[in-house]
């Protein structure tokens, strides 16, 4: 699974725990912890350790971001007409021509 490895380190960091004791906190190895922190990869049962060490949620830790509305494109309306009328002719399109195949 793929955490936040900055949010994790920040989270140790808080609390003042070097990587070792964290580690031990956990019941995992050194180099677990240590891969964690840098890229982010960590087994099921190692996210459930932390978050209970940490205190923590694996939402939290989650790598999805929380996006706030201003972050988002506003949507293009005349791409949305676009495409909501090639959605139409292609509907209808499928329609004639499983009409004229029942036909026959």
């Amino acid at each position: 699974m793929d955490i936040n490895a900055k949010a994790a380190k920040a989270l140790r960091q808080q609390r003042g725990w070097s990587q070792q004791h964290l580690a031990d906190a956990c019941e995992v190895s050194l180099r677990t912890i240590q891969r964690a922190e840098k890229d982010g990869r960590v087994a099921p049962d190692t996210l459930q350790a932390l978050c209970a060490v940490l205190e923590t949620t694996p939402k939290s830790l989650s790598q999805v971001p929380d996006l706030t509305a201003g972050q988002f494109e506003p949507a293009n309306p005349l791409r949305q007409k676009l495409m909501l009328a090639a959605a139409m002719l292609a509907g209808m399109l499928v329609g004639v021509l499983a009409t004229l195949w029942a036909v026959q």
